[in-house]
This record gives structure tokens, C-alpha cells and sequence, in this order.
């Protein structure tokens, strides 16, 4: 079979299962809040000063110009643009292979038509601007020109303001430089163009002081869950490894029969600061998603070309095997028979947004910790709820919220009330009973949609009594 037609094949099988994440892909509570957190930079607020972020500030103020896209389409035009992003990452990692000689279309088979990645960069998250930033730096360091790795820092800083833990490529490439091609310079111009970067990035937060103390703030958040666990660690490594098989087995042929150099920063740096990610208290799979590309990169600079046909059906096979289809169409089983979902949940969704706007036309506002409903009903949350289930109110403040019962409509699920931040403990059962008992005396229940979102939990859409009497 022919390049191009692998191109094509390849080429279809994106389009193919871009669309099956975008519609059938499960929510993700992320969405809401991160799109939430741009619309508030569209409206001119800033974040820590005016409202709780636990992300670097790069992502709200670009998605900030994006903001007509999901105030017009809902989540599914957020996931379109969003896929968009992930997919100039992998066209710049297929250009990195290209610059080193290697095959662009090895690179985008590896993640072009990987399920798996494909849904976490088309999802509303960090991982697919910070991948795109990554990529292009990466793609910087590859030209000789200084300016080039000035550049590259100045990407790096801002992948790092986009989502934190990948500052750590920035000190890890600075370091493979200094320690292995100290008299080239490049890595005094990385640090450069990374100083430049982080002043950018979070410059005007450190000059405004109680932006400063929400910053400092958040990343408190991070800290405050605790616990390490070895048997975490070693599941989120193989699953890790189930969802990129086909790069885990490039990569292993190359570890024994390669042909042509690789660039060994292109290796090094994303694995320090994977090892880092998986001292996490809860060391996630996808947060090594912005990662992955660098690694395809690669693999793919020093791929043998014979190997593109049994490469290409590999990662379609384990594009069609992959276990999230599954997970997308079924709540799991009941003793014999399967549950199946009557619609994706993204349809689900949809029309629970379709009810709150039957039951308020035209409303302004929702009560809800669920984020993706606010951005699909075009609605703001009461303030302190900017976060939404990771919302960071105090029990008094919560009791003075649900006895004002300031919104007509209420939709709560079971992540309502149900996590106590930052160190996201489950809270207090009297705690919630007491909360979930002042909801009922304001409001009435209209609508119950069972198994509704992430995880499947039950969604109560909720009238104020005093707009029914």
C-alpha cells in the first residue's frame, strides 16, 4: 500500500473516531469548568482575583476568543474547536519526525488514530492546547537558530501556564542542554525565552496582589490531597500502556533495532515529567496525554518505513478494540443483561438543557454544580460555584446560598455537595442531608433523568416553590 493511501486511511479513521469522541464520548465534569473560566476572561474577569481556577491562565484567556463557538453550538461546538487544537499538536509531532528525517504519517497513526487520545483532546481540557505548545517547542528545538530555542522556551513557559506540571519539560530540556551541549547555548536560550514565558504567562497575576493570593491559593489545591500508593501508580502505568499500545511497541522495536538516531530530549524530557505525574496522589492516565506526542515523535524519527502497513493495521485494530466504545454505550450490567444507554451522554445532556429551558425561557442563571449544563444553557452559576463540584464554599456559606435560593431552576446530580475540597474527601453525610433538606423546602423536583454525566449518577431538575404556588 502507498503513502498516500495510508494518508487517506489514516486521514479517515481520524475523522471517523473524532466524531465518535465528540458525540459518544462520555462528559467530563472538567469541561464545564474550565469553559466556564473562559467565558469569565470574555467577560473581563480575571482569574484567582475574581473567581477560583486551579490551572495556569493560559487556557481561559485564549479560549476567551473561543467563546461564541460554545455560546452558539453548546458542548458540542466546545469539543469540535477543542479537537481542532488537539489536532494541529499532532500535525507539529508529525513534523518533527518529518524535520528529523523521519515518517510524519508513523506519528500520526500513532495518535491520529488512537481513540484514546483523540477523546482526551476533544474533550474541553487542558490537554490539547498544552499539547499543541509542547509540540511547536519541540518543533523549535530541532532548528539550530538561536532565536529557535528562545522561541521554544517561551512555548514551554506557556504550556506550563496552561497546564503546571509541564514546566518540568522546560527544566528538564535546560538540563539535557547544559549537561550534554553546554558551549551551543541553547539551553541558556530555553531559559530566556522560558523567563519570558512565565512573565507572560503569570506576570500580571504576581503584580496584582489579590490575584497573587488566589494564585498561591490554588496551588495549595494541589497540594493538599494526600497519599502515595505503588498499586495506583502501576495500574495507571498499564493502563497507560493498553491505551497507547501500538507507540509502546514503536518505541520497544526501536529500543532494539534502530536505524536512525533519535533526538534523545524528545524521550528524556516527557519521561521526567511523567515519573512526576505518577507521585500524585491519584496519578490520573490522561495527564500524561500532552505528553504522548513528543514520544510519537519519537518513534516516528526513526520508524523503518516497511513497518507503516503492519503499523497502520495495528492502530486500527486497537482503535476498534478500544474499551471506551464499550464504556460509552453500556452503565455497566445488571446481573445478565447488559445496561445500555438509550442516547450518548452528550444527547443526554442536551436534552436535560432543553427541560431547564422549558422550565425558565430565556434564564440567566443556574443552581448547579454540574458546569457542562451551565455552558449548554448558555446560564451563569451563583458566584463561588465557578469551579463546580471542586467549588470551594464554606458551610456557611453554602447554607446562606440555598436559603437565598437565588435561581429559578435548580439541576443537581450526585457530585452535589458530595466533595469537600481541597483535599477531596467525600463531606460530611449530615452535612450534605442538611443541605439536600434546605433545597427541599425551597424548591420542588419537576424531573429526575437517572444515570445522567460522568459516572452515571442521578440528575434532579428542580423548580423554586414560591414561582409554582
Amino acid at each position: 500500500m502507498t503513502n498516500k493511501r495510508l494518508w487517506l486511511l489514516a486521514a479517515a479513521a481520524f475523522l471517523a473516531l473524532g466524531g465518535v469522541a465528540i458525540w459518544f464520548g462520555g462528559l467530563n465534569q472538567d469541561e464545564g469548568w474550565y469553559l466556564y473560566a473562559a467565558n469569565l476572561v470574555a467577560e473581563g474577569k480575571m482569574p484567582y482575583r475574581d473567581f477560583a481556577f486551579t490551572q495556569g491562565p493560559v487556557l481561559p484567556w485564549v479560549y476567551s476568543w473561543a467563546v461564541p463557538i460554545w455560546r452558539e453550538f453548546g458542548l458540542l461546538g466546545a469539543r469540535t474547536f477543542n479537537l481542532l487544537v488537539g489536532l494541529g499538536g499532532i500535525l507539529a509531532c508529525c513534523a518533527i519526525a518529518r524535520r528529523l528525517k523521519g515518517s510524519a504519517l508513523a506519528v500520526f497513526l500513532l495518535l491520529g488514530c488512537n481513540l484514546y487520545h483523540i477523546y482526551y483532546i476533544a474533550i474541553p481540557k487542558t490537554y490539547a492546547l498544552a499539547g499543541l505548545l509542547v509540540s511547536l517547542a519541540f518543533l523549535c528545538l530541532t532548528f539550530e537558530w538561536w532565536f529557535s530555542g528562545v522561541l521554544a522556551g517561551l512555548l514551554l513557559a506557556l504550556s506550563a501556564g496552561t497546564r503546571i506540571s509541564m514546566g518540568g519539560l522546560l527544566v528538564a530540556a535546560c538540563a539535557w542542554y547544559l549537561t550534554t551541549r553546554p558551549r551551543e547555548l541553547k539551553w541558556l536560550w530555553l531559559g530566556l525565552g522560558g523567563a519570558i514565558g512565565c512573565a507572560i504567562a503569570y506576570g500580571p497575576f504576581l503584580l496584582d496582589e489579590a490575584a497573587r493570593e488566589g494564585l498561591w491559593a490554588a496551588q495549595a489545591y494541589h497540594t493538599a490531597r494526600e497519599g502515595f500508593s505503588p498499586f495506583l501508580v502501576a495500574g495507571s502505568m498499564s493502563r497507560l500502556v493498553r491505551w497507547y499500545l501500538p507507540l509502546v511497541l514503536a518505541l520497544g522495536c526501536l529500543a532494539f533495532d534502530r536505524k536512525r538516531p533519535v533526538m534523545p530530549v524528545l524521550v528524556v524530557a516527557p519521561l521526567v515529567v511523567m515519573a512526576a505525574q505518577l507521585l500524585a496522589p491519584v496519578p490520573y492516565d490522561d495527564y500524561q496525554v500532552p505528553l504522548m506526542g513528543l514520544l510519537a515523535a519519537a518513534a516516528g524519527s526513526a520508524i523503518d518505513v516497511k513497518r507503516l502497513v503492519p503499523l497502520a493495521l495495528l492502530a486500527m485494530a486497537t482503535a476498534f478494540g478500544n474499551p471506551l466504545l464499550e464504556k460509552w454505550s453500556v452503565n455497566g450490567q445488571d446481573r445478565f443483561w447488559p445496561d445500555r444507554k438509550e442516547s450518548s451522554e452528550l444527547c443526554q445532556l442536551r436534552q436535560a438543557a432543553a427541560t431547564i429551558e422549558q422550565l425558565d425561557p430565556g434564564g440567566k442563571q443556574l443552581l448547579t454544580q454540574d458546569l457542562y449544563l451551565a455552558i449548554e444553557t448558555g446560564r451563569k452559576v451563583p458566584e463561588g460555584l465557578e469551579m463546580g463540584p471542586f467549588s470551594m464554599l464554606t458551610h456557611e456559606e453554602w447554607k446562606a446560598l440555598l436559603e437565598l435560593a437565588p435561581c429559578k431552576v435548580a439541576a443537581l446530580s450526585g457530585y452535589t455537595f458530595a466533595i469537600e475540597p481541597p483535599r477531596c474527601n467525600e463531606r460530611d453525610f449530615d452535612e450534605q442531608m442538611e443541605y439536600w433538606g434546605m433545597l427541599k423546602r425551597r424548591y420542588e423536583l419537576k424531573q429526575r433523568v437517572e444515570k445522567f454525566g460522568q459516572n452515571a449518577t442521578t440528575l434532579l431538575v428542580l423548580e423554586r416553590k414560591d414561582l409554582t404556588e
